[in-house]
Formats: structure tokens, C-alpha cells, sequence
């Protein structure tokens, strides 16, 4: 058995998150209250009990799913699970890519905070509240997408691409509202099984988001940046990063570019992972993964029952 480690996105957040690890472990107490300490005010009473509209907030999700994603890890460690030794690789979906590299060393937990909440705030501040959108699309193939995105674009003249291809006839498109809503109904006349308007406050993984690339790269250029202990797959390529210089070009590359999840899943298969352990919160990524590859075995763990189980 070779295993890889995942961990989530933005979406998968939900009160109460880590609650569970807090109570039972001091090192997931420790995980929480040294973000607490970075960020400068009480994320883990905002993650435990709401209220959800703030807990949503791009800026207050992304460091609450780092926190619970490496919660988990530390308490792995603490019980004798080595990453860097039992794992061939690790990835994290869009935000979950800063997960995955705390979790092997390339940051510490406390600039992972900071750096979440700067990309958190940098992502909402890039484009103006109702001038961007995102939405699903179900059942169409990428080369369908891509070209429903190409028209809306032209028609338009703006910004309309893939964000996320999330695999199992899942892809989300992000950009202009006028561009995304244009490149829906396109989409379903093409015979998607739907295309759904997503609530999100910002067009993610988007050329508009050129300003928050920008803030991240400066961000990344103040913070210690090692050499992980082991190989992160990184969105924007779907291949192994592991030296520092190109680990910051790769995040960077991740605000504006595609998060390529359903190829990093079948780079998974094909270089022999059979078991993915999706750490933190929720089970979307596991969910994700069956649908891509029926012959991966697929664990999520975020609570105490989930790491006895593991283990």
C-alpha cells in the first residue's frame, strides 16, 4: 500500500470544525491556539461556534481548514505517524496546497496563518463585490468547457475561464459575471446535466485575480521558505515541487491559474499511490477521488474516532 495525503479547500468548512480534535488532544490544542496567536484574535472560537457567515469569509476559511487540516497531522505525529516516511506525496486543493506544505515543513504554522489570511483578504479585495462570478458545470467534458468559456469570453470581451476541474464531469468556471453567466447557458444548450450559479464572493482562479498574485508574491518573499520533507504536488503543473524558488512561483501561479484536481488525482494512480488520506475537515476531496479513480482506496480524517481508525 502507498499512500499520498490531500487536503481540502475552501467549502468544506463547517462549525464545530476541530472541535472534536481539540477536546481529545493537546497537540490539536496547540495547532489551534498558535494560529489564534498569528492571526491576533479568536479563529478557533469563530471555527467552534459561528457564526457560519463569518466562518465563511474567505479570509476566516482558509486559515480555520489549514488549522484543522495540520491539527490532524500533529496528532498523527504524535502517535508515531512519520509523513515524510509513511507518505510518497502530498497536495492540497487551491487553499489546502498551504495545508499540504506546512504539513511537510515548507512553512511554518504561524506564516501559514498569515499567509492565508493575506491571500484571503487579497482574493476578496481584487475584484469589486457583483462584478465577478463563478459557477458548476456538470456533466460536459474539459474541451466542451474550455470552448463555452472561449465564447463567453469573445462575446463578451472578458475574462471567463476554468477554475477548478474537479474531476467525475465536475469543472467550475470563474470570471467576469457578465462572461460567467454567458458561458452557463452556452454550457447547457452544449447538453451540460447543469450549470449552477455558485454563492461565492469573488471570480477564484482567475486572470482577475492578477492583484492577489501579486500580494502573495510579496507576501511569500518575507516569509522562511524550506525545502519540504516531502514532495508537494502542486496545482498549477500537477507535478512534484520541492525546491523553495519554484514552490513560491507555483503558489503564485495558483491565484490567477486552474487548480488541476482530477489530473492530480490520476498523477496519484499512476505513480502507484493506492490509498489517498484526505486530512481536515469534511470529505469532499475523498468523495472526489472515488468518482475519479474507482480503484483508489480513499480515507478522510477530521476527527478522534477517524485517527484511531487510521492508525
Amino acid at each position: 500500500m502507498t499512500i499520498a495525503f490531500t487536503f481540502p479547500g475552501q467549502g468544506s468548512q463547517a462549525v464545530g470544525m476541530g472541535k472534536e480534535l481539540a477536546d481529545a488532544f493537546p497537540e490539536a490544542r496547540e495547532v489551534f491556539a498558535e494560529v489564534d496567536e498569528a492571526l491576533g484574535e479568536k479563529l478557533s472560537s469563530v471555527m467552534w461556534e459561528g457564526p457560519e457567515e463569518t466562518l465563511t469569509l474567505t479570509a476566516n476559511a482558509q486559515p480555520a481548514l489549514m488549522a484543522v487540516s495540520v491539527a490532524v497531522m500533529r496528532v498523527l505525529e504524535a502517535k508515531g505517524f512519520k509523513l515524510a516516511e509513511k507518505a510518497s506525496h502530498v497536495a492540497g486543493h487551491s487553499l489546502g496546497e498551504y495545508s499540504a506544505h506546512c504539513a511537510a515543513g515548507t512553512f511554518s504554522l504561524a506564516d501559514t496563518a498569515r499567509l492565508l489570511r493575506i491571500r484571503g483578504n487579497a482574493m476578496q479585495a481584487a475584484v469589486p463585490v457583483g462584478e465577478g462570478a463563478m459557477a458548476a458545470i456538470l456533466g460536459l467534458e474539459v474541451d466542451d468547457v474550455e470552448f463555452v468559456c472561449d465564447a463567453a469570453a469573445g462575446e463578451t470581451g472578458s475574462v471567463c475561464q476554468i477554475a477548478n476541474d474537479n474531476g467525475g464531469g465536475q469543472l467550475v468556471i470563474s470570471g467576469a459575471k457578465a462572461a460567467v453567466e454567458r458561458a452557463a447557458a452556452l454550457a447547457t444548450d452544449k447538453g451540460a446535466r447543469r450549470a449552477l450559479m455558485l454563492p461565492v464572493s469573488a471570480p477564484f482562479h482567475s486572470a482577475l485575480m492578477a492583484p492577489a498574485a501579486a500580494a502573495m508574491r510579496e507576501a511569500l518573499s518575507k516569509v522562511t521558505v524550506n525545502a519540504p520533507s516531502i514532495p508537494v504536488i502542486a496545482n498549477v503543473t500537477v507535478a512534484p515541487v520541492t525546491e523553495p524558488g519554484e514552490i513560491v512561483d507555483r503558489l503564485v501561479e495558483q491565484v490567477t491559474g486552474q487548480v488541476r484536481w482530477r489530473e492530480t488525482v490520476e498523477w496519484f494512480a499512476g505513480s502507484g499511490v493506492t490509498t489517498l488520506v484526505e486530512a481536515g475537515s469534511g470529505k469532499v476531496l475523498t468523495g472526489l477521488a472515488r468518482r475519479i479513480d474507482k480503484a483508489l482506496t480513499g480515507v478522510a480524517i477530521n476527527n478522534p474516532a477517524d485517527i484511531e481508525a487510521f492508525l
